[in-house]
């Protein structure tokens, strides 16, 4: 069968254990590709079964998730990198609303994202509206990143380049560099935290990529990367450009997670850090030099 996140994605899953309590039919689901740790009680509304029809559902949903995408870049290109080449910062009217929650609350550089309280029949499984209302969290991109972003997306989607793969410096070696460095600081508790948030966005890294994080040029060059590397993760073949990407639709997932508002501000710190880990390595990170051009014949896969 396949487990739904209601208007976000559609992942594969199997189901566990079933039990029925007071007439209510609920599923102990595992998340195909996902640690275990991610397994959860979940609602029978919330479960479709692995049919034709749902399957056309998760491929809209992809293709959905990809506009979004592509969406986000553009933004960025119409409001800040135009601004910029024209030697106008960003509006402050912009910035503000890049730096509001949904709500209207500012955000500070440890932002502490609305969550919706309300309450639940069964504590441990929660309710299909409550789940649909989640707030999305805002993982704001620092302003340095933003031209590499959109210049990512030109190179491919205008220019019709390919990012070189298997990468230079892979996502995985971008992870472990960034551990290394704030293992050099701080003390043994910080670095049990680092150490999980880094295996934290590795794990996002590897299950959103082919679902959310590539336009649609990129699919044949993905489906050969499958074909060729069955036994590798992608975060062992892509690089930083894609891992970007992953921040700018982390936040969609973030509001799922059973974490209470002062975790999440902290889980959100992390993050924050870790961009600017990328910001003060860009010179090494993003380079135009790293895309190439696609041969003819790619391109025909790719109509």
């Amino acid at each position: 069968m396949i487990w739904m996140f209601m208007h976000i994605l559609c992942l594969s899953s199997q189901c566990v254990r079933i039990t029925i309590k007071d007439k209510q039919v609920k599923y102990f689901i595992h998340y195909s590709g996902w640690n275990k740790n991610w397994d959860e009680w979940v609602p029978e509304s919330r479960v479709l079964k692995y049919v034709d029809s749902n399957l056309q559902k998760q491929k809209e949903l992809q293709k959905a998730n990809q506009k979004d995408l592509m969406q986000n870049i553009l933004f960025f290109r119409d409001h800040y990198v135009e601004g910029r080449m024209r030697g106008v910062a960003p509006s402050k009217k912009i910035a503000a609303v890049q730096q509001k929650n949904v709500d209207g609350t500012s955000t500070g550089d440890m932002p502490h994202p609305p969550r919706k309280k309300r309450a639940r029949v069964d504590p441990t499984v929660e309710s299909e509206e409550t789940f649909i209302n989640r707030v999305e969290v805002k993982v704001k991109i620092p302003e340095e990143l933003k031209p590499w972003l959109v210049d990512d997306w030109d190179l491919i989607t205008r220019q019709k380049q390919l990012f070189h793969l298997p990468a230079k410096k892979k996502v995985d070696d971008v992870l472990e560099d960034y551990a290394s460095y704030k293992r050099t600081r701080g003390n043994s508790d910080n670095k049990y935290a680092v150490n999980e948030v880094v295996a934290g966005i590795r794990e996002y890294f590897n299950v959103m990529l082919g679902t959310q994080l590539l336009y649609k040029f990129e699919r044949p060059q993905y489906a050969e990367i499958l074909a060729n590397h069955p036994d590798k993760s992608m975060s062992q073949i892509y690089g930083a450009p894609h891992l970007l990407r992953l921040f700018v639709r982390i936040g969609a997932m973030l509001a799922y997670t059973p974490l209470d508002e002062k975790s999440l501000a902290l889980l959100l710190s992390y993050l924050q850090d870790f961009l600017k880990y990328l910001v003060k390595n860009s010179s090494s990170l993003f380079s135009a030099s790293d895309y190439e051009v696609a041969p003819p014949e790619y391109h025909r896969k790719a109509v």
